[in-house]
């Protein structure tokens, strides 16, 4: 039967989806790819009917064997031998989403969230062992003597002793890496009093000891465990913005070779090779147009939202997409030599840098270490000169150790960005990085790019009054063939209208020009000015012309349509003393017009990314800490470099994993609340290091005192550690 299978999954397309899909979910999972994975980055997608609509139409494309979408990846991969992204990517395009290539040797192997299973895992293990070993205690605690005492302290050490030796690894193995490399972190003396209290019970239990703290132990690793997966959890570590870049680059491109074209891949490219570029693809290399004419989309790169033309001389840049014509293009640059690989140099330069910020946690942890060790140490060497009991002496020196446990510590901070992280998401914000509110909150200069940011990044067409409606039905007719985005917003705008096509005969487009068709014997045309036959005013903005035999042109004009809440955002910013800018791509007319319909004083125009993280990086040389909030590839870097940055989820993959936080919906209006809760939450996080000082003010003399056995020092630690927690749950 097995083998069937295997026969019947490599020669055909299997009557059983889920034969097909499990090998593919596995090897998503773990990162793993074959040379038949085909990797497209899905941007727009949020849904599970987003996934069952891209997953039914790969499935039922030729060639197709099986198709996984990864929501939070906003990822397809698709099993599909023979095929190329080329081939997939209008299968995905014609359910309505936008798809690009990610080349799979360029994206991490650690996919799976092993760590946090891992610790989700240890942590469920130790809460299991001490609501048992409890349960035994409180026999223990009733009076039970002699025998029976001795019988339940076995049972609670058999229980213990594996629990601590599982649950405890990632302390233990942090403490061993630390000691190797000749340091002590704050894992040393948790692991020193995980091994003491352990140590001190089973010692007690064998001689018949009245005290054993295997309940103490285990609420310990219980706790510390908690504090280690919020934390871990807060900070959702996500892959590298660089890596993502690396991903966008068109991993293959078309060599002309004699009469024929052949596929290699990009890294294979030299100067002065000759590559076809079809419509539809983008460049996968620098260079310069040797044959064609077409219009490219460069707001991948630049945040122009408007096609340009192109001609032969002129140059084009990796990453840019061919919109209408096929181009030959004579390779300048490839690979590492790029313009988007330095773009990645980049931005990796930037994380790195801001990858050096430390939490006050962190902070306050490098004093930590050094003042339990000589506090334990004392109170050990004291009451082995004062009692001359060794047991009792290391007895107070664990409970030492344990009532200092950084547990309400480590919890202050994550916590805290737990409970704000909630409140933020209720309202449309994810935060992506533990310490992204921390560093909110120190803000003062707000920069915003314009196109997908400040606007939706589609033109949108101003008015039909132009346009007699007898002759809605003929435009509506040439646009609604032409994926030009112009044609798109207009073909949306006629059909609001009620508007139905007519007939055309002889209906083409002229790549970088418009279309031509003909209707009842009449030449109609539509695209530029100057092909068209209309007339070219400079610097008003977006526009396209139709003319209809030898009637005046008619004009139409778009405008990039404003994101919803922009303007409440940017008032809402300036009102409560915040300096804010707009930075773009775009042409200088479009850039005005948003920055004087926000009030937006400060602005700069046709900026490349450079010269945007450049700015950025100015900036805050310059004292200012900047937000940075930005959606393209033209962002990453200045994102990558600011303080703190904050993406639209209809931003590029590149740009949402350079940012702290996602803006999940398209309204701008929780931006400034964000700040806000920033705020607040930075009081909050002051507030319990002073319930943890404070705590181990009162408790730590109690413990060197010997006041304290080893579990009523367990049961003060996660006393502090559940007033910092309600502490924190009051910022909902």
């Amino acid at each position: 039967m097995s083998g069937a299978t295997t026969s019947s999954y490599d020669s055909r397309l299997s009557a059983c989806p889920a034969c097909d899909v499990a090998p593919l979910a596995m090897r998503v999972a773990e990162g793993r790819f074959k040379d038949t994975d085909v990797v497209l980055s899905l941007p727009g997608i949020h849904c599970v009917t987003c996934i069952n609509d891209i997953e039914r139409a790969l499935a039922n494309h030729p060639g197709v064997r099986a198709a996984r979408v990864n929501l939070s990846l906003r990822r397809v991969n698709i099993d599909a031998p023979g095929q190329s992204a080329e081939d997939l990517i209008p299968v995905v395009e014609s359910v309505g989403y936008e798809a690009h290539e990610l080349d799979p040797a360029a994206i991490s192997a650690s996919a799976a969230d092993r760590q946090g299973r891992d610790l989700l895992m240890r942590m469920g293990v130790a809460g299991f062992a001490m609501m048992n070993i409890m349960l035994l205690s409180v026999a223990v605690w009733s009076g039970a003597d002699g025998a029976t005492r001795d019988m339940f302290h076995m049972v609670s050490a058999m229980i213990a002793l594996p629990t601590v030796l599982f649950s405890g690894r990632p302390f233990f193995a942090s403490a061993w890496r630390g000691l190797r490399h000749g340091r002590v972190g704050m894992d040393f003396p948790i692991s020193l009093a995980l091994i003491l209290t352990s140590g001190i019970s089973l010692y007690e239990t064998i001689n018949s000891g009245p005290h054993a703290y295997f309940d103490g132990v285990t609420m310990l690793c219980f706790f510390l465990l908690i504090g280690r997966y919020l934390d871990y959890r807060t900070r959702a570590v996500a892959r590298s913005a660089a890596e993502e870049l690396t991903a966008l680059e068109v991993p293959r491109a078309f060599r002309i070779e004699g009469d024929r074209d052949v596929a290699v891949p990009v890294a294979d490219l030299k100067p002065g090779d000759l590559i076809r570029v079809r419509p539809g693809s983008r460049m996968p290399a620098d260079g310069r147009i040797a044959q064609g004419s077409s219009e490219i989309d460069r707001s991948l790169l630049t945040g122009e939202s408007i096609p340009v033309a192109i001609m032969p001389g002129q140059e084009v840049s990796v990453g840019e997409m061919n919109l209408t014509g096929p181009l030959v293009v004579e390779v300048t640059a490839a690979g590492r030599d790029s313009s988007l690989s330095r773009l990645t140099e980049l931005v990796a330069a930037a994380e790195s840098a801001r990858g050096r910020y430390t939490t006050l946690a962190q902070r306050a942890s490098s004093a930590y270490t050094p003042v339990v060790h000589t506090l334990a140490l004392a109170s050990f060497l004291g009451w082995m000169w004062h009692a001359g009991d060794l047991r009792l002496a290391i007895n107070i020196a664990a409970a030492v150790l344990i009532i200092t446990c950084p547990c309400a510590l480590g919890l202050a901070v994550p916590a805290v960005v737990t409970t704000a992280s909630g409140r933020l998401f209720r309202k449309g914000l994810l935060i992506k990085d533990g310490s992204a509110l921390e560093r909110l909150a120190d803000v003062d200069t707000v920069v915003f790019d314009k196109t997908g940011t400040l606007t939706m990044g589609t033109p949108r067409l101003k008015t039909l009054a132009v346009l007699p409606r007898d002759l809605h039905g003929v435009a509506l007719a040439v646009t609604e063939s032409s994926s030009h985005p112009l044609a798109v917003a207009l073909t949306a705008a006629l059909r609001a209208e009620g508007a139905v096509p007519v007939p055309l005969q002889d209906l083409r487009e002229h790549p970088g020009y418009g279309i031509e068709a003909r209707w009842q014997g009449r030449l109609v045309r539509l695209g530029r000015a100057a092909w068209v036959g209309g007339e070219i005013v400079e610097g008003q903005g977006a526009a396209t012309w139709l003319r209809i035999g030898d009637e005046s042109a008619y004009r139409f004009d778009f405008a990039d349509e404003m994101r919803p809440g922009a303007e409440g955002c940017v008032a809402t910013l300036r009102r409560r003393g915040y300096r804010v800018l707009l930075l773009s791509g775009d042409t200088e007319t479009s850039v005005a017009d948003i920055a004087a319909r926000l009030g937006v004083g400060e602005w700069r125009a046709g900026m490349t990314p450079q010269e945007k993280a450049a700015q950025v990086q100015a900036l805050g040389d310059g004292g200012a800490t900047v937000l940075m909030v930005g959606d393209g590839l033209n962002d990453t870097a200045a994102l990558a470099g600011a303080h703190v940055a904050i993406s639209p989820a209809s931003a590029l993959d590149a740009a949402r994993v350079a940012s702290d936080i996602v803006l999940m919906g398209s309204d701008l209006t929780p931006v400034p609340e964000a700040l806000e809760v920033a705020k607040q939450a930075r009081t909050r996080i002051k507030e319990n290091f002073a319930v943890s000082f404070g705590y181990n003010v009162v408790a730590v003399p109690i413990a060197i005192l010997g006041f304290a056995t080893p579990l009523l020092a367990a049961l003060a630690m996660s006393l502090s550690s559940i007033c910092v927690t309600l502490n924190a749950l009051r910022l909902r």
